[in-house]
C-alpha cells in the first residue's frame, strides 16, 4: 500500500474517531490493520517528531507563529492522584479481645 494512501487511511481514522478496524476498505486506504502498523513504523522512526519540527521552524520564518497566545498542554502526561498510600505493617503490640456481649 503506498505511503499516502496510508496516511490518508491514518487521517481518515484519526478524524472521524474510529476504531482502525473499522476504516471502511472500500475507501482505498488499506485496511485498519495496514494503517495502524505504518503509524507505528512512522512513529518509531520519528517521522511525526521531524515533521512537527518542520512546520514550527516554516510557521516560525514566515512569521506565521503568535507566540503571545501560546498555551501548554499537559493532558498527555499522567497525573498522580495524590501521595502513594502508606504500606501497612503488622502490629506487634497487643490486641484488645472483641467484645462477647
Amino acid at each position: 500500500m503506498p505511503d499516502r494512501l496510508c496516511l490518508q487511511g491514518i487521517l481518515y481514522v484519526l478524524h472521524d474517531d474510529i476504531a482502525w478496524q473499522l476504516l471502511p476498505l472500500g475507501l482505498g486506504f488499506g485496511s485498519g490493520q495496514t494503517c495502524w502498523r505504518r503509524i507505528e513504523r512512522w512513529q518509531q522512526a520519528g517521522v511525526f517528531e521531524q515533521l512537527r519540527r518542520i512546520l514550527l521552524a516554516k510557521l516560525h520564518a514566515a512569521g506565521e507563529l503568535g507566540w503571545s497566545r501560546a498555551c501548554v498542554d499537559g493532558s498527555h502526561v499522567r497525573a498522580k492522584k495524590g501521595e502513594p498510600a502508606p504500606v501497612r505493617r503488622r502490629s506487634t503490640g497487643g490486641r484488645r479481645a472483641a467484645s462477647t456481649t
